[in-house]
């Protein structure tokens, strides 16, 4: 048994961990993550180490150990099950969920998991594109990349978020840019580096800020990314 502040930290670091492509992070990228204080992640990190969960070297960053990536895989294919639950079967919104499931993403019945995604039909990936490990932590393949990194020209679908914030998500149906809407990139525009692009709703502007949160299907001959 794991305290859902443990949890917390062992889910953040996973998440950084693919994020950043780098198998360790960096207390000050913790500290941004989870909106703490350096000395507070220090003190945490100590405790999961005495308790096998990660391995830290000061300055090196911190490694999640097989067991700590066990526990932070198990959260994450619990909050994204309850994340799809919400939305298919009780109708909430996908800029309203991510709160709910963080609470309901610590309750520990492996058989109420299992059941609840046998009756999802086993979903691979969550309403707002994030994989979703399997019951033996294997996560399906997602290639995507950023929205920002495409060329003029590229035609693409919307693949997920790398921010699923409730403001980020609001914003996105305000403009219709939902997973699966397929996208055209007719500018990047060099003054404040937005893009203008062309999609069912018809042509709009974002910034550069949302073009690098949100995750696309890279056409043919992109570098590709999870």
């Amino acid at each position: 048994m794991h305290s859902q502040h443990e949890e917390n930290y062992l889910k953040a670091i996973f998440k950084l961990s693919l994020e950043e492509a780098a198998s360790a992070v960096s207390t000050s990228a913790l500290a941004r993550e989870l909106e703490v204080q350096a000395a507070s992640v220090t003190d945490m990190i100590k405790k999961l180490a005495a308790k096998e969960l990660v391995e830290y070297e000061k300055y090196q960053g911190v490694l999640l150990t097989g067991k700590g990536r066990s526990v932070a895989v198990d959260i994450i294919r619990k909050h994204r099950i309850w994340e799809v639950f919400l939305v298919e079967k009780l109708g909430f919104g996908w800029s309203e969920v991510h709160d709910i499931a963080e609470q309901l993403e610590h309750i520990q019945s492996e058989a109420l998991i299992n059941r609840l995604d046998d009756f999802l039909d086993n979903p691979s990936f969550d309403p707002h594109g994030g994989p979703i490990p399997d019951k033996e932590g294997h996560l399906p393949d997602r290639q995507t990349v950023l929205l920002s990194t495409l060329p003029e020209g590229s035609e693409t679908i919307v693949a997920g978020v790398k921010d699923d914030s409730r403001e980020l998500l609001e914003y996105l149906e305000e403009q219709s840019l939902l997973i699966g809407t397929r996208l055209q990139v007719l500018k990047h525009l060099p003054f404040d580096d937005s893009m203008v692009l062309e999609a069912p709703s018809g042509k709009l502007a974002i910034s550069r800020k949302v073009a690098d949160n949100l995750l696309v299907r890279p056409p043919k001959g992109v570098l590709k990314t999870k």
